[in-house]
């Protein structure tokens, strides 16, 4: 097995293939001055099974025109196999018509990778379980949530959030930022061994995208709240503005700590600001989204799904 990085998030690439005890494949990218890109393997890989790995995040088009090159590179050089890995896939709340007129963006990208004759992928936590019912090729979905719930579980994080780690997840209840979340809060309470939940119904402008948090549903009511300690968990984290609301929310029922997990770290330039500077009191990602140093802040906390995703490419 060959593995090949696009420059998206070459960091946990190179964790992926120390899993697979072995290193990245070379390729040659070159950018000539009107903005065209050419990629070129370095390697041959006749009747080769080969991965390529690649985010596709900011800058999306960009990340996906990589992304395309490299798969086509390696159809045409003769790889045997070509499994596309897409930590983070782009475009994915894009899944449906939300108004009249609207492209459904996800699936033209969807139909370029199956025009491409990519033989399957591996995604984590997409925002609707309904994504890979899109794809005609097999489709791997991941997800961070046992990593979550390990994190949870553990010594180390159960002395940091509390005097009494021993009371800690009996104190504890599991929040999804939007009704949309509830079933992955619900797989994480079975995780948890039935840890109770609640959801923040968000109300969200579908022209401007604004949103607002006024009230909870689920297992407990707001007079059961005091003296609880949140974990909020959502597949991703953008602007920071709903893991916000929903702490602010919390905190003013009687809350008394609030952590969130996130699988995918987007983060908008004004996200880490507006999260370190918010009552939420740690922050913890993964690495499906590179992270660049200046978008790194005091309460963030980054979990590594490279073993995860090796594991996977063993089978």
């Amino acid at each position: 097995m060959k593995i090949f990085s696009g420059s998206s998030n070459i960091s946990l690439a190179e964790k992926i293939a120390e899993v697979l005890n072995t290193e990245l494949s070379p390729i040659e990218t070159m950018i000539f001055p009107d903005g065209e890109r050419r990629v070129k393997l370095n390697v041959p890989v006749v009747d080769e099974d080969t991965v390529v790995i690649q985010s596709t995040n900011t800058p999306v088009d960009q990340h996906y025109i990589e992304l395309f090159f490299i798969i086509d590179a390696l159809k045409r050089s003769g790889a045997k196999s070509v499994t596309a890995v897409i930590p983070y896939l782009g475009y994915q709340r894009q899944d449906h018509v939300f108004r009249d007129g609207e492209v459904v963006s996800l699936e033209v990208m969807i139909r370029f990778l199956e025009s491409l004759q990519v033989d399957r992928v591996i995604a984590l936590d997409l925002h609707s379980i309904k994504i890979p019912e899109l794809f005609h090729i097999p489709v791997r979905h991941l997800s961070a949530l046992p990593l979550f719930a390990k994190r949870m579980q553990s010594k180390a994080f159960n002395t940091l959030v509390s005097d009494n780690p021993e009371s800690f997840l009996k104190d504890s209840i599991l929040v999804s930022p939007d009704m949309g979340g509830l079933r992955r809060i619900e797989q994480l309470s079975e995780m948890l061994g039935g840890m109770p939940w609640i959801a923040t119904v968000k109300d969200r402008d579908l022209r401007t995208g604004e949103i607002t948090i006024k009230q909870f549903d689920g297992q407990l009511t707001p007079s059961e709240l005091p003296g609880k300690r949140a974990l909020i968990v959502d597949d991703m984290v953008s602007s920071g503005n709903t893991m916000v609301q929903s702490a602010r929310l919390l905190k003013d029922n009687g809350v008394i700590a609030c952590d969130v997990f996130a699988t995918h770290a987007i983060l908008s330039d004004e996200a880490p600001g507006l999260l370190q500077e918010s009552n939420i009191d740690r922050v913890y990602v993964t690495d499906t989204v590179f992270i660049p140093e200046e978008k790194f802040f005091p309460k963030l906390h980054v979990i590594s799904v490279g073993e995860m995703i090796g594991q996977e490419l063993r089978k």
